[in-house]
């Protein structure tokens, strides 16, 4: 491989960007090579990758290509969501990654709107085209830039006008990819076509033909083939790519629901306390919400930490913290938590009702935010636009309620919620299950700002999570008739309240974004 030097200005940081010229890419592969030789690449994934679409009707058609990576971010959202600092931005711009500091909880995966991130089957750690940084440091060339044979892919100092990236950024014309996120780029594009920048522009053929063929469409890959509600145009084909990848599986679906039975098991006690529904020394109070409560947000954490890549760094995120990440925010609002909740139980144990009372002022905002982190954790995967959705947050504190109420009425028809009638647990479940009817049905009717949004709703009721949303849109059902079906509507509630999580968290993934 013959190395080419790259001049480094002394006086300051540089601050790198690529041009990738596409009047001039054949779409040969050698910087996907290169790029898997230099930085030791496993099979099955990619730091760089080319894209192929066929663009028109013969005999007017032709092939575009794309050469698809990292879009080294000014504002990356993979660095803001990363709660161990592992993505970081270096002074000369480029996105790296620390390896020894990954945990493996897919945050920056969910958070790329370019698909340009990916778990290293070997190590476990993420990792994504860095410019080769470890090559620019020395003066060289990144590797793709090397052996490209046309010279499409160039590389430069923006704050240096002389050279060539540069001079055709601030003169010509150049596109990013999208724009929308206000990610600003550091990746140009030079003559590439819509049909290849909008990962939704080309009509995606069922089955598809995909680098690494041998894999197959799985719990981690999603692939939209159908005619469905996006932009695509008839007369543009992929016909070259890679599987696209959803980084948080039923695990996350899971958790979010644990999750909710934990903020819900011990609000909805404390809100019949306040209220003079129930009394502050019955065994509802005393007992129940503490210890279901605490139960179910230890399973929580257990589900959070099995879904690491690296269970045993788990502890990274107080060691280590990342602070505006919302994982981080988000462990400290469940070592709150736990620890009202532990502190609730001691009391029990002894007797402390005035204790308890005071209790009731920390416990209701923590067991609210333990309610709806979760919304502002998705929110900052800017990549899933179903999940930016300002309905998010009150929708999950519905859900939460639902939970508790059902747990409520569980603990009455066993005995175990003195002054608390099944009747007015059946009440406050119904209540909350239409009003979670009502939020669903304005999430799914509702006009979506993006197209993305758009085809992700129509994954979650028409494609491929339809089954498990019409199931929980269809138990909530009962929940919702709760005052006359009886005590058993808790189940159906809870079960509903799983598939319809499920269905939300993998439809929010399944969109391709590259």
């Amino acid at each position: 491989m013959l190395d080419t030097q790259v001049a480094v200005p002394a006086a300051r940081d540089p601050r790198w960007a690529k041009v990738i010229d596409h009047g001039i890419c054949i779409g040969c592969h050698a910087c996907s090579t290169a790029c898997k030789a230099e930085n030791e690449v496993p099979l099955s994934v990619n730091r760089t990758y080319v894209k192929y679409v066929d663009i028109g009707r013969f005999p007017q058609a032709r092939r575009a290509f794309q050469v698809t990576r990292c879009n080294q971010c000014h504002d990356a959202p993979c660095v803001a969501a990363c709660p161990t600092a592992a993505m970081y931005a270096r002074p000369d711009g480029i996105v790296d990654f620390d390896k020894r500091a990954c945990i493996g909880c897919k945050a920056c995966i969910a958070a790329c709107p370019y698909d340009a991130i990916f778990i290293n089957p070997d190590d476990h750690s993420a990792e994504k085209c860095n410019f080769c940084a470890h090559r620019l440091e020395v003066g060289l060339e990144p590797a793709c830039v090397v052996v490209c044979p046309t010279q499409a892919i160039l590389v430069g100092d923006l704050h240096d006008p002389d050279t060539a990236v540069a001079t055709l950024v601030q003169r010509g014309p150049v596109n990013v990819r999208r724009p929308e996120k206000g990610t600003q780029p550091k990746l140009f594009y030079r003559g590439a076509h819509q049909a290849t920048l909008d990962p939704l522009a080309a009509r995606r053929p069922d089955g598809g033909l995909f680098l690494w063929s041998e894999q197959t469409i799985g719990p981690h890959h999603v692939v939209s083939g159908h005619p469905g509600p996006h932009n695509a145009s008839t007369a543009a084909l992929l016909s070259y790519d890679v599987p696209h990848k959803t980084p948080w599986d039923w695990r996350v679906s899971l958790y979010t629901w644990t999750k909710g039975i934990a903020a819900g098991a011990y609000l909805v006690p404390l809100l019949m306390v306040a209220s003079g529904v129930t009394s502050a020394t019955g065994a509802l109070w005393q007992w129940v919400a503490p210890v279901v409560a605490g139960a179910f947000l230890a399973i929580t954490g257990m589900i959070l930490i099995a879904d690491l890549e690296h269970p045993t760094r788990f502890y990274y995120l107080f060691t280590r913290p990342q602070t505006r990440s919302w994982l981080v925010r988000g462990s400290w609002v469940i070592g709150g938590y736990s620890a009202l909740l532990v502190l609730h139980f001691l009391a029990s144990l002894a007797g402390a009702e005035g204790l308890q009372r005071r209790l009731m002022w920390p416990g209701f905002p923590l067991s609210i935010m333990a309610a709806v982190y979760t919304a502002y954790l998705f929110a900052q995967a800017r990549a899933r636009d179903l999940w930016q959705s300002p309905l998010l947050a009150p929708h999950l504190l519905v859900q939460a309620i639902i939970a508790g109420s059902a747990v409520v009425l569980l603990a009455a028809v066993t005995g175990f919620a003195d002054g608390v009638s099944a009747a007015t647990a059946l009440t406050w479940l119904g209540a909350s299950s239409l009003a979670h009817l009502v939020v669903v049905a304005a999430e799914t009717t509702l006009a979506h700002p993006t197209a993305h949004a758009h085809l992700a709703v129509h994954e979650m009721t028409r494609g491929a999570f339809a089954r498990p949303f019409w199931v929980g849109v269809a138990l909530v059902a009962v929940a919702a008739a709760a005052p006359w079906l009886g005590p058993l509507t808790a189940l159906p509630a809870l079960a509903g309240l799983f598939a319809h999580e499920h269905a939300y968290v993998q439809a929010g993934q399944a969109v391709p974004l590259a």
